[in-house]
């Protein structure tokens, strides 16, 4: 099957968003599907503004429209709420095709953080997007309560991956720092509550793995606090594995990539009871879920790092691969290979 997915969010961007479409990716392409990306690369763009490393696409519709045309999917798959997920929207409709959207982020969370926009605008323009797809893929059974409160339907679950080879338990030695060590990795910017634990007392050291806008004043702001910018691949696993607890200060996650990273290190995890961790963690076993995240911080710290990785072990991206190709709208075939849509071609 002939499968486009549509997103706003790419390389060289690091975050939940494009780990989880490059390893759906890769995951439909073992399975024998042949996959498009449509992504910013390809479009001129702007910086996005208060967070320049996001690149939105400028007037993309004309250039996407033909590009969809040429590949004639079967299904679209638009992850994103965007210039290129408005225009992916635009082509299905205008071809009469059925097509499905997924949610991965708390963008009216994340808007109200920067300017004074009422959370009810930012939910009624996600609303209209993602009430013309077939299905709407959400991370958890929480963030779908939260959604169906706000009036979308069509909701199914699409859960997330590990690759529990690359993450795994390591020699604690690699980091040479008073412990315990307590570990923040992802976007270091404001709609990640950063600030929450590095203002914690806690005993040790505190790192903090990646980068983002809010960077350089917290490192002038908490000069004892090790950050170390991105880091990649092995030497981002060897970090992770160093730490004794991982701390995720967020409420506005709708999953937690690196939640299940740290587990499958064997490193338990401290965070509040909020979407995200309270579907991702199990509380008192693979981490600690508390309000007062200092207090979850050393509770975490008396946890088997062994049950941690025994259930990341349960979560593999090949599972969550076929969950999302079972979710898939798949319009029918022309004679010629085409969908069946009128006015294609």
């Amino acid at each position: 099957m002939k499968v486009a997915i549509v997103t706003d969010a790419w390389k060289p961007q690091v975050n939940g968003v494009v780990t989880t479409l490059s390893k759906t990716g890769q995951t439909l392409g073992d399975l024998g599907h042949e996959v498009q990306f449509i992504t910013p690369e390809i479009f001129a763009t702007l910086p996005c503004p208060t967070y320049p490393e996001i690149r939105l696409s400028v007037a993309p519709r004309r250039k996407l429209f033909r590009l969809l045309d040429r590949f004639a999917p079967q299904a679209v798959h638009i992850a994103t709420e965007g210039p290129l997920g408005l225009a992916a929207r635009a082509w299905c409709r205008r071809r009469g095709l059925a097509f499905t959207t997924s949610y991965h982020t708390q963008f009216p969370q994340y808007v109200r953080l920067r300017v004074p926009v009422p959370l009810s605008w930012s939910y009624a323009y996600l609303r209209w997007f993602h009430r013309g797809a077939a299905r709407t893929m959400v991370p958890t059974a929480h963030q779908r309560a939260e959604l169906e409160r706000w009036g979308f339907d069509s909701l199914v679950l699409w859960s997330r991956g590990v690759d529990t080879e690359l993450f795994c338990p390591r020699d604690k030695s690699f980091l040479d720092a008073p412990r315990p060590i307590a570990m923040y990795m992802g976007r270091v910017a404001v709609e990640k509550n950063v600030e929450a634990f590095l203002g914690l007392d806690l005993p040790g050291t505190k790192y903090v793995i990646g980068d983002g806008p809010d960077r350089a004043a917290l490192e002038r702001r908490y000069p004892q606090v090790r950050f170390t910018g991105f880091q990649f691949g092995e030497e981002l696993a060897k970090h992770l594995a160093a730490a004794d607890v991982f701390v995720f200060p967020s409420r506005t996650d709708t999953f937690g990539l690196v939640l299940l990273e740290a587990m499958a290190c064997g490193v338990p995890v401290a965070a509040y009871p909020v979407t995200g961790p309270i579907d991702v963690v199990r509380n008192g076993e693979t981490g600690v879920l508390d309000d007062d995240l200092g207090h979850a911080v050393q509770a975490a710290l008396q946890l088997d790092p062994a049950v941690c990785r025994a259930y990341a072990l349960n979560h593999s991206w090949q599972r969550s691969g076929v969950q999302f190709l079972n979710h898939l709208a798949v319009n029918p075939l022309t004679p010629q290979g085409e969908p069946d849509a009128h006015g294609l071609g």
